[in-house]
């Protein structure tokens, strides 16, 4: 199969400019390329099937560009998304017109700002706005605001809470939306809570809506002082909880855990709560039997944990109880969901009827903690 003559010719005068980026646009059978002049188009005129004409467009673009007649190979879909194209060759395979290539560029470790912005001309998805914001000279460069805004605009066509969840989180990053724009997301979350979750991924001592310090804050504050001076973690962390912000976060996990819509909101939140507590955590202490973590912190005396808590409890005896369920907490993460969740696929009220024997404790150590 060749190209149409003209096609043919339009397409090798196209390549021997210095480009940026070529997309195809399939349903008007046109190439549109990227220069530092600016946009140009070819219409093509196809001479069969439309199908495979763009197959064979595609195969003359990556026979210029990389010396491979065969194509993209496009079924190598898990392998682009896993980070693994080579530093070098991503400018290359924005002039492939080929999606899978683009998702091969965007998924890379080594994408600068100026590569995300070729990329996004090509193909602009959700998702590949995601995956750039992952990277940090992304975040810090002229792309970050723009993709940003992109995600901001699409959140209400979100339907996966995952997605909901990642894109939040992702636009909350230093710099990237304006004040009034947080919290406009933070009210979304009244009828989203996926939301709320993005934010205790992304902004945990930094939520909206700061509630009360815990009426015991300024005097274990007070008593720990010496501790906190000199970084000790248990110290900074039982602080850390009964401060405005860290009452804030432990209001907001209610929230969710209330009423989480699927699986996945469950799994970030418990995500989010491991991040939180990860100072703390004792090590290989998590578990799938919240029974177990239970039971350890309640026999924190005997528990394997680092002494820290136990100097904690010596401190403050009147508030062990909290200090046993800073430590529940810290042991928990999705393992705990796994006895559950390998059984069933529930979404919706009858997800959160048998996550019961899971998440009723859980706000218990809430309820003990902000109580």
């Amino acid at each position: 199969m060749e190209l149409s003559p003209e096609d043919a010719l339009r397409i090798n005068v196209l390549l021997a400019s210095q480009l940026e980026a070529v997309r195809i646009d399939e349903s008007s059978m046109t190439v549109h390329a990227l220069s530092g002049r600016g946009e140009a188009r070819v219409k093509l005129n196809p001479n069969c099937r439309d199908e495979a004409y763009l197959r064979t467009v595609r195969e003359a673009l990556s026979s210029h560009v990389l010396g491979s007649p065969g194509g993209y190979p496009v079924y190598l879909k898990r392998w682009t998304r896993m980070g693994q194209a080579r530093d070098e060759i991503l400018e290359s395979l924005l002039l492939l017109g080929e999606p899978e290539a683009v998702a091969a560029v965007v998924n890379a470790s080594g994408l600068t700002d100026e590569i995300a912005r070729r990329a996004w001309w090509t193909l602009q998805s959700a998702e590949n706005a995601r995956c750039m914001l992952r990277q940090q000279p992304v975040v810090e460069g002229d792309m970050g605001a723009v993709l940003a805004e992109f995600l901001v605009e699409f959140l209400p066509f979100e339907h996966e809470p995952a997605d909901m969840i990642e894109s939040v989180r992702l636009v909350l990053q230093a710099g990237l939306i304006s004040d009034a724009t947080r919290a406009q997301l933070w009210e979304r979350g009244r009828s989203r809570n996926a939301y709320y979750v993005g934010f205790l991924r992304a902004l945990p001592d930094e939520l909206p809506d700061t509630v009360a310090a815990h009426p015991a804050h300024e005097e274990v504050s007070r008593k720990l002082a010496a501790l906190t001076q000199v970084g000790d973690p248990h110290a900074s962390q039982f602080c850390r909880l009964l401060s405005a912000p860290g009452q804030t976060f432990l209001a907001t996990v209610r929230r969710v855990l209330e009423k989480p819509s699927n699986q996945d909101v469950v799994v970030s939140l418990l995500h989010a709560i491991s991040d939180y507590f990860e100072a703390v955590a004792p090590a290989g202490a998590r578990s799938d039997d919240i029974g177990e973590i239970l039971g350890k912190a309640d026999a924190l005396e005997r528990c394997e944990a680092d002494n820290g808590f136990q100097r904690l409890v010596e401190l403050l005896p009147g508030h062990s109880t909290m200090v046993r369920a800073m430590l529940a907490m810290s042991m928990l993460d999705e393992p705990v969901v796994n006895p559950i969740f390998s059984r069933t696929d529930a979404v919706g009220s009858v997800m959160r009827k048998k996550l019961k024997p899971v998440s009723d404790p859980l706000l218990g150590l809430v309820d003990i903690l902000t109580s």
